[in-house]
């Protein structure tokens, strides 16, 4: 049994300071823009690194749509949305790479790779972090680490997450109590998508709370651990589900993908809540699609920003609900 099967994505996060200037909330405007500009120019030769191509982007004028979009792929968190200064990001074409100039500190490097693949991203991110660093010294304490705008991201500034899914595990009674012993162990795990309490389609990222008294290594080390514990949890509780009520676990899987293809309107929590089953029944050989299909891309897909971009119109609620529905029903394979 593959006890890594329920992991989606794996990210690692630097925060860098560089030190010829003060963190970037007492940065003057003309300072940003003079900074942002010279690293944009000091690293234009990026092209190549990991292999990939990269494009500036120029974040203080992007739109609010789009803004909005980077933010639901995960590309951007929702302090960079929300900043007015002067912000540029090198991302690589297939968006699994960024380096963002001026958002919480001076760069923010990011690496995402599908599926189980932590290690390899604090690979790629210690090989860009060598490759700015020749260029650009970073605010560094031999005590403390890397000094950083936000006291806890001292020390390593790492932060590195594996993104779980746990549909059958968070349903159970002791889920909340085994989520919250999980800070005993130096890791939280917390829901992706919904509002208030609710998680739609059980999506968890479980990181690290600390960045300082550890190596990196030992980061990767501990989040990997506890992701894989979980998602093992969770291959475990929904196959004992299969044994003993295979028919009941088919008959809610077929049904969701007939919503998920057929429908007309569809709600962001009924869409969430379809796909996390189809993905679930999928990767437990109980559904199977006539061509490949990447559940986690559609989930990226009926986003919000996502949908309106796509219009290039205004949408209301239900003009949302419309569209989704309409996305889904294109790209949604037919079952073998």
């Amino acid at each position: 049994m593959d006890n890594s099967r329920n992991i989606i994505y794996s990210k690692v996060r630097l925060s860098r300071n560089w030190e010829e200037y003060v963190f970037p909330d007492r940065l003057s405007e003309t300072d940003a823009e003079e900074m942002v500009g010279r690293l944009c120019e000091g690293l234009k030769d990026i092209d190549g690194q990991l292999n990939l191509r990269y494009d500036l982007v120029d974040l203080s004028k992007l739109g609010e749509l789009e803004r909005q979009r980077l933010t639901e792929r995960r590309v951007i968190n929702r302090t960079i949305q929300k900043k007015q200064a002067p912000m540029s990001m090198y991302l690589s074409e297939d968006g699994e790479v960024s380096l963002v100039f001026n958002g919480s500190d001076h760069i923010r490097i990011q690496v995402t790779k599908p599926g189980f693949l932590l290690a390899e991203a604090w690979q790629d991110a210690d090989r860009l972090d060598d490759y700015i660093n020749a260029r650009f010294p970073y605010a560094f304490d031999r005590k403390y680490g890397y000094l950083t705008s936000y006291p806890t991201n001292v020390g390593t500034g790492m932060k590195a997450a594996a993104i779980v899914h746990l549909p059958s595990l968070a349903l159970g009674k002791k889920f909340a109590s085994l989520v919250a012993d999980m800070g005993r162990f130096g890791v939280s795990v917390r829901g992706l998508y919904g509002e208030g309490r609710e998680n739609y389609g059980a999506f968890y990222e479980v990181s690290n709370q600390k960045t300082m008294g550890l190596s990196e290594q030992e980061i990767v080390d501990l989040v990997s651990r506890v992701a894989v514990q979980l998602s093992d949890q969770e291959s475990q509780v929904r196959d004992m589900a299969n044994r003993s009520h295979r028919l009941v676990r088919e008959d809610e899987i077929y049904k969701s993908y007939g919503v998920l293809r057929y429908a007309r309107r569809i709600s962001m929590k009924e869409a969430m809540t379809y796909l996390s089953q189809l993905m679930a029944g999928n990767a437990d050989g109980l559904l199977h699609f006539a061509e490949p299909c990447d559940i986690y891309q559609l989930i990226l897909g009926i986003q919000t920003a996502g949908l309106k971009s796509r219009s290039k119109k205004p949408l209301d609620k239900e003009e949302l609900d419309v569209a989704r529905a309409e996305y889904l029903r294109e790209r949604l394979p037919q079952l073998v």
